[in-house]
C-alpha cells in the first residue's frame, strides 16, 4: 500500500467521539481552574468593608482635604524616595504620616511601608524600586485632625 492511498477501515468511531469531547473539555475546565486558583490567591483583599458605608462620608471627607489646599508630589531618584507636600501658599508642610505603603498596583508581593524621615522641606525614605509602576498609597493628619489620604502613582524608568 502506497503513502498516497488510504485504508478504508479507518472510521469515526463513538468511543473517539467521546475522547475528543472529554480532551476538548478537559482542557478548557483545566485552564479555567488554574486561572481561578491564581485570580483567588493573589487577590490583595478589599479596600473597605462596605463600600456604602464608605460612600456616606466621602462628599464630606473630600471637601475637608481639598480645604486644606495641600498639593503632594513623590519622586524617586537615586535609591530615595522623596514625598513633598506643599500648602496653598507653596511652602512645605509637615503633617503626621498615620500610613504609608508602597506597591505594585496589581499585587501586594513587593509591598513596604518606607520609613519617611523629615528634611526640612519633605520627607525622605530609602527605597530600592524595579522599573515599572508603583503606587505610594498615604495618609496623613493635619494640625487640625483633618485626615488627608491618597494614592499617589510614581513611574519608574528603566
Amino acid at each position: 500500500m502506497s503513502g498516497l492511498e488510504m485504508r478504508a477501515d479507518r472510521t469515526l468511531k463513538g468511543g473517539h467521539v467521546l475522547a475528543m469531547f472529554v480532551g476538548g473539555f478537559g482542557v478548557i475546565i483545566t485552564v479555567n481552574l488554574i486561572l481561578a486558583v491564581n485570580a483567588v490567591r493573589t487577590f490583595p483583599g478589599l479596600e473597605t468593608e462596605s463600600s456604602y458605608v464608605a460612600s456616606q462620608s466621602f462628599n464630606v471627607d473630600r471637601a475637608a482635604q481639598d480645604a486644606l489646599g495641600w498639593d503632594v508630589a513623590l519622586r524617586h531618584t537615586d535609591g530615595r524616595l522623596e514625598l513633598a507636600v506643599t500648602g496653598a501658599d507653596d511652602r512645605p508642610v509637615r503633617p503626621e504620616i498615620v500610613a504609608a505603603t508602597l506597591g505594585r498596583a496589581t499585587h501586594v508581593a513587593a509591598d513596604s511601608e518606607p520609613a519617611f524621615a523629615w528634611t526640612g522641606t519633605a520627607f525622605a525614605a530609602p527605597a530600592t524600586l524595579a522599573p515599572g509602576n508603583w503606587n505610594l498609597r498615604i495618609e496623613l493628619l493635619a494640625d487640625d485632625g483633618t485626615t488627608f489620604r491618597r494614592r499617589i502613582p510614581l513611574r519608574v524608568a528603566q
